[in-house]
């Protein structure tokens, strides 16, 4: 759906990036503030004109510097959701939300009604901006990005400025735009828990330079990038099915390529898939069998990379069937003599894994983070 391919020499870094998004996805560009993200796709829309580059969508050429082709915004046929939402002060939902269906006649499956209803925004139609909460406010403004009819949507870090209880809210509509519009979703975040939920694919950038391109697991899994997606939540993303739910003990055994893996408070319906991140912080790692514990997740497999020793931690990551990484102290490295092809007993307490730690299709807990 999108190609790019740019250069442009910017404040104190140049940006040079390339990199695809596919049709009906989610694709993240992820980094630290400053790193580029903003001007990159403000080049994508239009606004900022890169020194060179090629950017495409679908069939149609936005940007080619070689040919001296370079689309106006208006002409673009993309939708733009700023941080702030931008909305009209003198005008109601109703109509900001009219404003943006007037600028385009295509005759496509998003409508009027049908946008109102994935949103849920019917109750604040007659209202004003100044009436309207954060979360309300980016509502509106993503419902009438969507009425231009774009054929990809470009979101700024639009949850930004919003508290923690609203994004749990907000990001499943913004899964319902792929999965029920069909829409292609380039979004921006320097928040690495949105990043995990909602994308199909990662592009994790420094200095306005692509660091890494792949899957939300193939990143996160990877050792030498925790320093760019943020130690602190560094860890694998492991894909999971329900398997069943012990009512008793409310626990819930989640399957995939390693084993089951258990958690609790999280009764979901069975066969869901779900996403799980699990942080590093809370991999404990046995050179045997661990007898008589407490904790229920145990998984017997082989080192296939140790990080860095040279600060007080040390991130092993193993082969369990699916990739799982442990952060444990040096100390602990050197007593346990780990070395890369060794067989390890990564153990995982149930309640680590807490729900805001889990994600599914349905988003049965969309509020909690």
């Amino acid at each position: 759906m999108l190609k790019l391919s740019i250069k442009h020499h910017s404040g104190n870094f140049p940006i040079d990036m390339t990199f695809e998004a596919d049709p009906r996805s989610i694709t993240s560009i992820f980094g630290r503030s400053g790193s580029g993200k903003t001007s990159i796709i403000n080049m994508v829309a239009g606004l900022k004109k890169p020194d060179s580059g090629l950017i495409k969508v679908g069939d149609d050429i936005l940007l080619d510097t070689d040919n001296n082709i370079d689309l106006p915004p208006e002409k673009r046929g993309l939708g733009y959701i700023f941080q702030d939402g931008r909305l009209f002060p003198h005008m109601d939902v109703r109509k900001n939300l009219l404003y943006g269906s007037r600028l385009t006649a295509t005759d496509t499956d998003i409508t009027f009604d049908h946008v109102i209803d994935i949103l849920k925004i019917a109750p604040l139609l007659e209202r004003k901006p100044l009436n309207l909460s954060g979360g309300e406010k980016q509502l509106v403004a993503i419902g009438r990005a969507i009425l231009t009819q774009p054929r990809l949507l470009l979101m700024d870090e639009p949850l930004a400025s919003i508290d923690t209880q609203l994004r749990g809210q907000i990001l499943p509509f913004i899964e319902e735009l792929r999965d029920k519009l069909g829409l292609t979703i380039i979004y921006v975040s320097h928040a690495i828990d949105e990043v995990i939920r909602l994308s199909d694919k990662m592009v994790l950038i420094s200095n306005g330079t692509k660091k890494a391109e792949g899957t939300v697991d193939q990143i996160m899994g990877r050792l030498d990038l925790h320093p760019l997606t943020g130690r602190f939540d560094a860890g694998a993303v492991l894909k999971t099915i329900v398997e069943k739910y012990d009512e008793t003990f409310d626990l819930t055994s989640l399957s995939f390529n390693g084993g089951t893996l258990q958690v609790t408070g999280a009764k979901l319906p069975i066969g869901e898939k779900v996403r799980v991140h699990v942080r590093a912080r809370d991999v404990s790692l046995s050179i045997n069998y661990p007898k008589e514990t407490s904790v229920l997740n145990i998984f017997e497999g082989v080192i296939t990379e140790i990080g860095d020793q040279g600060g007080p931690q040390v991130d092993i990551k193993i082969d369990i069937g699916s990739t799982l990484i442990a952060r444990i102290t040096k100390k602990s490295y050197e007593e346990l003599n780990l070395k890369k092809g060794s067989t390890i007993f990564a153990m995982l307490k149930a309640v680590a894994v807490d729900r805001r730690s889990l994600w599914n299709k349905n988003q049965i807990f969309p509020t909690i983070y």
